[in-house]
């Protein structure tokens, strides 16, 4: 794809990736995504915020082919996916000064290999001028490695947010026009990359208040023109309480697991708690780390297999914990063949979790009727500190 104008001086340049589906070999992204560099040109200096992925290099690369100097190369943050084309540029404009976060210039000839000595370290909150277009760099540790910094073009109101308020989303739309989509995507981005430092981006929120911003570009997705909706979705993320919500992320072997899960799934509903359910060996992940960032209680639902939980639950317990969600309840219900200690090891690997833990409800073999009565009063605990949540 060309590079497309954003305003008089200013162009989108990277790749929009229609096909790719897994990120970091983890995380799915079921629409795709892209890789935004924007180019600035002042009247003194042309720089180039952020490059693309190394596996669509020759994208980037055929867009400067219009750029004859280019005088500031910007690397906000670090991984591949943002810095990947950098080496190419260094070596394509030898004169370009490279511009990053203090943390970030080490790391930069590490993944890298540009030397430091070409790296520029800008202090938090320093300036550089293009000549009649001015930027300020503005540090965000943690979004989402610690050496990330955002970029705001003052003259412009313009703010270049790197991964924050991005979205996993292949589009041709420069703009979030359809804005349902985006949400859904930047939510899903949110809570698959953000959400385990939602603390420090309440600091950031505060942090940019006081700045005027009248569009805000990030790396992925697209670009937010009318940027009061995604700056409110932050908040709401990151400050709301949770809702009336149950997560119940559960695999079965032999029936039984499942048989309990459906009975406490419809406790629950007949006592008026939402319910999302999650087969964890056929689930999207996204999906369920969606629902984590509104969710009350989580209840694990396993059975045993050596001893020890299933290992897609395992994934799950781990993967909950290390996401770091506003939970404030949280169980383990299943089966098990002769012994186990499935909830123990279930719970051990959620040591990080600030949650309320329910007693565990497990059965050996089939559940019984005394097996669906201590569901009946899970249900009724969590109902009761569900109640005055939405």
């Amino acid at each position: 794809m060309k590079s497309r104008p954003i305003r008089d001086g200013i162009e989108w340049m990277g790749s929009i990736d229609w096909e790719r589906r897994l990120f970091d070999e983890l995380i799915p992204i079921p629409d795709g995504t892209s890789y935004n560099a924007y180019l600035v040109r002042g009247s003194e200096k042309t720089a180039l915020i952020d490059t693309a992925d190394p596996a669509k290099s020759e994208e980037i690369l055929k867009q400067l082919d219009a750029v004859d100097r280019l005088d500031v190369l910007i690397i906000q943050h670090v991984e591949q996916d943002h810095s990947g084309t950098a080496p190419q540029i260094v070596k394509r404009y030898p004169d370009v000064q490279v511009v990053s976060s203090p943390k970030a210039k080490p790391m930069i000839s590490d993944h890298l290999g540009i030397p430091e000595e070409r790296i520029l370290a800008v202090e938090d909150g320093a300036t550089l001028s293009l000549g009649d277009r001015t930027f300020e760099f503005i540090h965000a540790p943690w979004v989402h490695w610690p050496e990330t910094m955002l970029t705001y073009l003052r003259e412009e109101k313009i703010l270049f947010t790197c991964d924050l308020f991005g979205s996993h989303l292949a589009t041709n739309d420069l703009f979030a026009v359809d804005r349902p989509r985006v949400c859904e995507a930047a939510k899903r981005y949110f809570a698959e990359i953000m959400m385990p430092f939602s603390n420090l981006i309440v600091g950031h929120l505060e942090k940019l208040s006081p700045y005027e911003i009248e569009m805000i570009c990030p790396s992925h997705g697209p670009i937010h023109d009318d940027p009061g909706f995604i700056l409110d979705a932050y908040r709401h993320w990151v400050l709301d309480p949770p809702k009336n919500l149950v997560v119940l992320p559960y695999t079965s072997m032999h029936d039984s697991t499942a048989r309990m899960v459906d009975h406490l799934i419809e406790a629950l509903t007949e006592r008026g708690v939402h319910v999302e359910s999650f087969h964890m060996s056929k689930t999207d992940l996204g999906a369920y780390a969606i629902h984590l960032v509104d969710a009350a209680t989580v209840v694990f639902a396993t059975p045993t297999v050596l001893v020890g939980p299933h290992p897609s639950i395992v994934f799950a317990a781990y993967l909950t914990a290390a996401l770091r969600p506003k939970l404030r309840h949280a169980a383990v219900i299943g089966s098990y063949g002769w012994a186990g200690k499935a909830a123990e090891k279930t719970q051990d690997l959620c040591g990080t979790l600030k949650a309320e833990w329910f007693d565990p409800i497990f059965t050996k073999g089939l559940p019984t009727e005394e097996t669906y009565k201590a569901l009946d009063a899970l249900a009724d605990e969590i109902a009761s500190r569900h109640q005055d949540l939405e």
